[in-house]
């Protein structure tokens, strides 16, 4: 049997999971001013658990502020970062391979004469 309460709207809610609609509504108006204690009480909830939900959408739209409208220069950015990458592994494999014939041949062995 689950419990009733009756949210703001006047509808009747049951406690239980939240969807991602209620929890937005939930913080939105917790942004708007309500006091964090009533809120959690009339929704069944607790107040961490409220102030986690504010915290996420604040990241959510910090991230969100963060992003740009992609434009002609990112497939070129993305085109020399995979040269760039290419570059690298080949310089690395080169000298993996200088370092190894290096220490096999009769140089890496020889002393200079003084």
């Amino acid at each position: 049997m689950s419990q009733e309460i009756k949210g703001r709207s006047g509808h009747n809610k049951s406690k239980g999971r939240f969807s991602a609609q209620r929890k937005r509504d939930a913080v939105l108006r917790l942004l708007k001013g309500e006091d964090l204690d009533l809120l959690s009480r009339e929704l069944g909830v607790t107040a961490a658990r409220l102030s986690q939900w504010r915290e996420q959408f604040l990241a959510g739209g910090r991230a969100a502020l963060k992003n740009r409208r992609p434009d002609a220069r990112d497939e070129e950015i993305a085109r020399l970062k995979s040269k760039v990458g290419d570059l690298t592994m080949d310089n690395e494999l080169l000298y993996e391979k200088i370092h190894h014939m290096e220490s096999k041949g009769p140089l890496a062995q020889r002393r200079s004469r003084k």
